[in-house]
Parts: structure tokens; C-alpha cells; sequence
């Protein structure tokens, strides 16, 4: 049996966490899988507030069909480290949306982290995240958005703000774009 190395800041998608916080806590649970078939509509609900002193990190692995539709909707709020994560596949013509906020004090460490993988030609994706931090809090939004080099008529965004109650709050935004199509926006 093969143990899982704890994650490093040397690792991107760890750079800002609060690794000691994931030490507590590891190994993590596995990640919820989500498949929304084809031509189908979902819509998802998603609090995080976990106790104060608590590390709450849920992963999610989604893909999503041709024609489909995603919607998530979350509040990232509890916790220590409250960490909630998105690696997402869109087939042809699909669409995927994310509309997060983060609501952070003391010294609380809460991140939201995606990775939107267009694959098919036709596809859309918007992620809006909004942060309000006060104390020491740290808030962190890491989205990647990769287009497949076949991926013609791709639409993705994102947009991330945040507002600092106090000076010795922090805000990490790392939008990232990989695109090997021509045709997109």
C-alpha cells in the first residue's frame, strides 16, 4: 500500500494553504464524483461551514456531457482551512458555471480551487468568486482553464474580487490559461 505524500507549497495548487492545517487532517477524504449526462440540467448547493478549528476540504471531480449544464453555487465559510476544490471535463457543447463566495475572519485559511478542462468544441464556462476578509484570514482562488487544441468556439471566464475588512487580511487570486485552440473567447 503506497501512502499519499503530504503536499508541499512547492506544489502551485498548495502555495498559499495552510499546510500545517492539511498535515492535521491528511489523508483527505476522496473526492465526490459528479456526472451530468448528457443534454441534462443540474444545479448544486454547496455550504462549507465547518467548525472553527476544523479542516474541511471536499473535492470534486466533475464531468459533464455533451449539451449539458452545471451550476454550482457555494459559500466557503467554516473551518480552519476550509477548502473546497473543482476539476472539471466539458464534452461538446457544455456548459459549466461556478458562482462562489468566501466569507472569512480570524485566522481562518479558505480557498476555492479549479481546474476547467474545455475538451470538446463549443463549450462554456464562467467562474465568478467573491471574498470578504477581515482579521489574519487568508483567502485563495486558483483557477486554471485549459482548451483542448480541438476545442474551436470555446467561451470561459472568470472573475475574482475581494474585500479586505483589515490590513493584515489577505487575498490570492492565480487565474491561469492554457489555450491551444484558435477560436475562442
Amino acid at each position: 500500500m503506497n501512502a499519499l505524500a503530504l503536499p508541499t507549497r512547492r506544489q502551485e495548487e498548495w502555495r498559499y494553504s495552510d499546510i500545517e492545517a492539511v498535515a492535521g487532517a491528511w489523508p483527505l477524504p476522496e473526492a465526490q464524483h459528479v456526472r451530468v449526462p448528457e443534454g441534462e440540467s443540474l444545479s448544486y448547493l454547496l455550504l462549507q461551514d465547518a467548525a472553527d478549528d476544523a479542516v474541511a476540504v471536499r473535492d470534486h471531480v466533475i464531468e459533464v456531457g455533451d449539451g449539458a449544464s452545471l451550476s454550482f453555487h457555494l459559500l466557503n465559510i467554516g473551518g480552519r482551512l476550509g477548502r473546497v476544490t473543482f476539476r472539471v471535463t466539458l464534452g461538446k457543447g457544455a456548459h459549466f458555471g461556478l458562482h462562489g463566495a468566501m466569507i472569512g475572519g480570524g485566522r481562518q485559511t479558505l480557498e476555492i480551487v479549479t481546474s476547467v478542462t474545455h475538451a470538446e468544441p463549443q463549450g462554456t464556462s464562467e467562474q465568478v468568486i467573491r471574498s470578504i476578509l477581515g482579521g489574519h484570514a487568508t483567502g485563495n482562488y486558483l483557477g486554471r482553464i485549459e482548451v483542448a487544441r480541438h476545442a474551436q468556439k470555446t467561451d470561459a471566464s472568470q472573475s475574482v474580487k475581494a474585500m479586505l475588512l483589515d490590513r493584515t487580511a489577505t487575498a490570492n487570486a492565480k487565474p491561469e490559461l492554457e489555450i491551444f485552440a484558435d477560436d475562442v473567447k
